[in-house]
C-alpha cells in the first residue's frame, strides 16, 4: 500500500462517493417497502413484495450486463480518447435494451404463470404476489434505458449524473410509497405503482443529463459503423457471460428466498428483513467497486501501469475498511434496527436469533465486490461467468444440502460459503492473470 498517495484517495472518493449515496438510496427504499409492508395486518405483504421482488431480479438482474457491460467498454474507450467509439457503444446498447424490454412485456403472461407455479408458499402470498408484477412490469423499458445510462455515465467518471438518476428514481418511489399505500390505502398494486412511475422519473432525468454530456462530445453520431460486425460481436460475448454470471447470483439468492418461504411466513419475513442489512453493506461497498470499474478501465485503455497498481491498492484498502465497519455496525446496533422495521414480535424475535450471520457477512463478501469492480474494468466476463457457476453449483448449493437439518441456520450457512468461495476463485484467477486492455 506504500505507492497511495493522497490523490489516490481523492480520486477514488470523488467517483465512489456519489455512487455511495445513490446506492444507498436503494436499499433505503427496500427499508421503506419492508417497514410499510411490515406494519400491515400480515406478514403476507412482506412475503409478497420479496417474492415478486424475486421475480423481477430474475428479469432485470439478469439483464444487468446492460449496466456492467456498457462500464468497462465505455471507460476503455474513455481512456483511449475515442470519443466516436463512446457514441457507438451507447447506441448499440440502447437498441438492445428497447429490444429486451418489448421482449418482456410481450412475455408477461407466461412469465407470472411460470413464477407462480415454481413459488411454493400460500394461496395469499401468491396473491398478492401476483398483483405486484402485472403493475410493476410496465417498468421495463425505463428500467432497462436507466441500467444503460448508468454504466454510460460510471464509465465516463459522471458519476454525480448517476447519481441524479438514481436518487431522482428512489425519491420519488418512497413519495408515492407514502402517498399510494400509506394515505390512498391501495395496498400492495400502490407499492407497485409507485416504482413504475418512479422508473420513468429516472429515465427523463438520465436522458437530459446524457445530452448535456454528449453537447461536449463533438465527434459525430455513428451510422453503420456502430453496428460493426466485430463490435457487435465483442459486446454480445461481454453481455453473455455477464447475463450467465448474473442468473447464477440471482438463482443463489432467489433460492434463499424461496427456502425461506418453505420455512413458513415468518421465517420469510425475517429473512427477508435481514436481506435487507446485506444488501445496505453491498450497495455501500458496490460505490468502491463501481469507481474501481471505471479507473481501471480508464488506466488500461492508457497503459498506465503505475496508475492501475495505486487504483487496487487504494480500492482493497477502503473496501476492507467499510466491510469491517458494517460489521461493527451489525453487531452494536442490529437488533435496533430490527425493531425499527417491524412491530410483528414473532419476526423481531426470529430476525434476533439469526442476525449473527448478518454480521459475519461483510467481512467475508468484500472480497466479491472488489474484484467484481477489478474484473468489469478490464472486461474479463469469462472469468466472472466461470467463478460464479463454479461457486454456484459446487459451493452454494452442495452446502445447502448437507446442511438442511440445521433448518434456517444452514440456509445461512450455505449463503456465506457462497461469497467466500466467489471471491476465492476470484482471486485465484487475477493473482495468475494480468491485466491488459483489449
Amino acid at each position: 500500500m506504500k505507492n497511495i498517495t493522497l490523490f489516490n484517495h481523492r480520486q477514488l472518493w470523488c467517483i465512489a462517493g456519489p455512487l455511495m449515496i445513490a446506492n444507498l438510496s436503494t436499499p433505503l427504499l427496500g427499508l421503506v417497502d419492508s417497514a410499510i409492508m411490515g406494519h400491515l395486518e400480515s406478514p403476507a405483504y412482506l412475503g409478497a413484495v420479496a417474492l415478486g421482488g424475486m421475480i423481477f431480479n430474475f428479469i432485470f438482474w439478469g439483464l444487468g450486463f446492460l449496466r456492467m457491460g456498457t462500464t468497462g467498454v465505455i471507460a476503455q474507450a474513455y481512456g483511449q480518447q475515442d470519443a466516436f467509439e463512446i457514441k457507438a457503444i451507447l447506441v448499440r446498447t440502447l437498441l438492445l435494451a428497447l429490444l429486451l424490454a418489448s421482449l418482456i412485456l410481450l412475455s408477461q403472461p407466461v412469465i407470472i404463470a411460470l413464477s407462480l407455479q415454481l413459488i411454493d408458499s400460500t394461496q395469499a402470498i401468491k396473491t398478492l404476489t401476483e398483483t405486484y408484477f402485472t403493475v410493476r412490469i410496465w417498468s421495463s423499458p425505463a428500467t432497462l434505458v436507466n441500467y444503460v445510462l448508468i454504466g454510460v455515465f460510471i464509465g465516463l467518471q459522471k458519476t454525480k449524473a448517476s447519481l441524479a438518476i438514481v436518487v431522482s428514481t428512489n425519491l420519488t418511489n418512497i413519495v408515492l410509497d407514502i402517498f399510494l399505500v400509506v394515505i390512498l390505502h391501495q395496498g400492495i398494486a400502490g407499492l407497485a405503482l409507485a416504482t413504475v412511475l418512479s422508473e420513468y422519473t429516472g429515465m427523463i432525468t438520465g436522458l437530459f443529463l446524457l445530452r448535456l454530456v454528449l453537447q461536449k462530445n463533438n465527434s459525430p453520431w455513428p451510422g453503420r459503423t456502430a453496428f460493426s460486425f466485430e463490435k457487435i460481436k465483442y459486446q454480445l460475448i461481454i453481455n453473455n457471460n455477464l447475463f450467465i454470471r448474473t442468473l447464477c447470483l440471482i438463482f443463489s439468492f432467489s433460492f434463499f428466498i424461496s427456502q425461506s418461504a418453505k420455512y413458513g411466513p415468518v421465517i420469510l419475513a425475517a429473512n427477508t428483513l435481514l436481506m435487507n442489512f446485506q444488501a445496505l453493506m453491498a450497495f455501500v461497498l458496490d460505490g468502491f467497486a463501481h469507481a474501481t470499474e471505471t479507473l481501471v478501465g480508464k488506466t488500461l485503455g492508457q497503459q498506465n501501469q503505475h496508475l492501475l497498481q495505486q487504483t487496487l491498492n487504494t480500492a482493497t484498502l477502503w473496501s476492507f475498511s467499510m466491510a469491517v465497519f458494517f460489521s461493527l455496525l451489525y453487531l452494536l446496533l442490529g437488533e435496533h434496527f430490527i425493531h425499527a422495521l417491524t412491530d410483528l414480535m414473532p419476526v423481531r424475535s426470529t430476525a434476533a436469533t439469526y442476525l449473527p450471520w448478518v454480521i459475519l457477512t461483510p467481512v467475508i463478501s468484500v472480497w466479491c465486490y472488489l474484484l467484481d469492480g477489478i474484473f468489469i474494468g478490464a472486461s474479463w466476463s469469462h472469468h466472472m461467468r466461470n467463478t460464479m457457476a463454479f461457486s454456484t453449483l459446487f459451493c452454494f448449493l452442495p452446502a445447502w444440502y448437507f446442511s438442511q437439518s440445521l433448518g434456517n441456520h444452514g440456509l445461512w450457512f450455505s449463503l456465506v460459503i457462497f461469497m467466500l468461495a466467489r471471491g476465492l476463485t476470484m482471486a485465484w484467477i487475477f493473482k495468475k492473470t494480468p491485466l491488459v486492455a483489449r
